[in-house]
């Protein structure tokens, strides 16, 4: 089942006000900052989308409470792609998969951004894998859209500021909007 923008928007409306898991932020707060600071960056409607999208898996599971403190990984980079397929390119698809793995790969490659992480960031990274190795550092490096996941986690791991004040998610519809038409007319060419 593909999601249409008006679903999404109602899926932040529905469930966007639950607290981003261990951190001093809702759901679509943190969505929203974090495509704030896309957009801030000079980001494209794609990479924007994808900032505002990265966390969406985790409104789209019911697991209770925070699955990391139940030893979960809840693999929510994977768990809204089918989702989002029929609407988007990659993109915005590719940044949204590759966004976990990013931070993988800053904390074997960027000194001190692993004692920087959030206590919930930390207990994610066990659970999705660890940090990598140098072969996986470099076979990341090497993915389409590898650089992107690594600005997009850049912002995740910003967008957490319980004062921050960024426009509302109807300012951010525009991107969704714009790269769901790129997605068309090339899925329509």
């Amino acid at each position: 089942m593909s999601l249409s923008i008006p679903d999404i928007v109602g899926l932040f409306d529905s469930k966007g006000q639950a607290q981003y898991d261990g951190e001093a932020v809702t759901q679509l707060e943190h969505a929203l900052q974090s495509a704030h600071l896309a957009e801030q960056e000079g980001a494209d409607s794609a990479l924007i989308t994808a900032a505002l999208l990265h966390d969406l898996g985790h409104l789209l599971h019911d697991f209770g409470g925070t699955p990391t403190q139940q030893g979960l990984d809840d693999v929510h980079q994977y768990r809204c792609l089918p989702f989002l397929r029929g609407l988007f390119g990659p993109a915005t698809l590719e940044p949204i998969r590759l966004h976990v793995d990013a931070k993988r790969f800053l904390c074997a490659r960027v000194g001190g951004y692993l004692e920087s992480l959030s206590p919930d960031s930390k207990r994610s990274l066990a659970l999705q894998g660890g940090v990598f190795d140098e072969a996986q550092a470099r076979a990341f490096e090497a993915l389409p859209f590898a650089s992107d996941a690594v600005r997009l986690r850049r912002w995740d791991d910003t967008a957490k500021s319980a004062e921050a004040e960024v426009p509302g998610l109807a300012h951010f519809v525009r991107h969704m909007e714009s790269c769901a038409a790129d997605h068309r007319r090339v899925v329509e060419a």
